[in-house]
């Protein structure tokens, strides 16, 4: 779905979810975000005629089991209950992982795997200090756990950083992965309720983008003005102009947003809630 639109954004050692909603925007430096450049390395290479599937039953039983739909539409994960039980529960599942090379994969089913190993990752870190406010805390000065190495795939230590922005978005080029990985946060579009797989990618990207998109934290009307998401912002560029942005959320907007959205010129503001997605 998503299209390359030349140049990759700058590259800088801010991240998204860590210091650039720490401080003022207008003391960052312009264009310093995440750049989608593929990592160095072997990435990028799929299996041209494969059946072989991922075993992501563990993912799927611990979300079964701890992730809560809330009366206000965000997902939500009893970390506290999960770490209770035993915090060393998505070990055995992410070692699993471990040993998978990604490139005996088919390209729909490494994708599913990325995505999963992200969520998963991700989950397990607030499990080691569940009473955190926010995954941001999970670093000094809020700059969060996001380029920590934390995974070993095909002999290289991964951050979460380098399987979103070395990884998913330039190799797939495709913005649907904005809902589909989870940063542990109210503001995140939410953390699907099962694994994603190589069948059903595509309907579950699709139903992702249409969750946030009909959420007020995708798209809002506030004092009369249209606020969107900050990912709309931090990743503009893999969209486009606002106008692309705009026209790529009418896609999926229903009843009220698409009446919210139907003669929007413009967003107004961008907002985020960096709390704990915990139930």
């Amino acid at each position: 779905m998503g299209t390359s639109r030349g140049a990759a954004p700058m590259e800088c050692s801010i991240n998204r979810r860590g210091f650039l909603a720490a401080i003022p925007a207008a003391a960052i430096v312009a264009g310093c975000v995440p750049g989608a450049k593929v990592l160095d390395g072997n990435w990028g290479r799929f299996a041209a005629s494969t059946d072989r599937t991922v075993d992501h039953s563990a993912w799927d039983a611990f979300l079964s089991r701890y992730l809560v739909f809330s009366a206000d539409g965000v997902n939500r994960i009893r970390y506290a209950a999960a770490a209770s039980a035993d915090p060393m529960i998505l070990r055995p599942y992410l070692a699993k992982l471990e040993t998978i090379d990604p490139a005996s994969l088919g390209k729909d089913e490494q994708m599913a795997f990325w995505i999963n190993l992200y969520n998963a990752a991700t989950v397990d870190l607030i499990l080691q200090k569940p009473s955190v406010k926010s995954i941001r805390d999970l670093g000094p000065l809020t700059l969060g756990p996001w380029d920590k190495k934390i995974v070993t795939i095909a002999g290289t230590r991964l951050s979460l950083n380098n399987i979103e922005h070395g990884i998913l978005r330039p190799i797939w080029q495709d913005v649907r992965v904005h809902y589909a990985v989870n940063c542990a946060s109210i503001g995140c579009p939410n953390l699907a309720p099962r694994a994603y797989t190589g069948a059903n990618l595509e309907t579950m990207l699709e139903q992702a983008a249409a969750d946030y998109i009909n959420h007020p934290r995708g798209f809002a009307r506030i004092d009369g003005k249209l606020r969107a998401s900050s990912i709309y912002d931090w990743y503009a560029s893999d969209w486009g102009t606002q106008a692309d942005i705009l026209n790529h959320a009418r896609r999926y907007a229903r009843r009220e947003s698409a009446a919210l959205l139907a003669e929007a010129t413009r967003i107004d503001s961008f907002a985020y809630d960096w709390a704990l997605n915990a139930a």
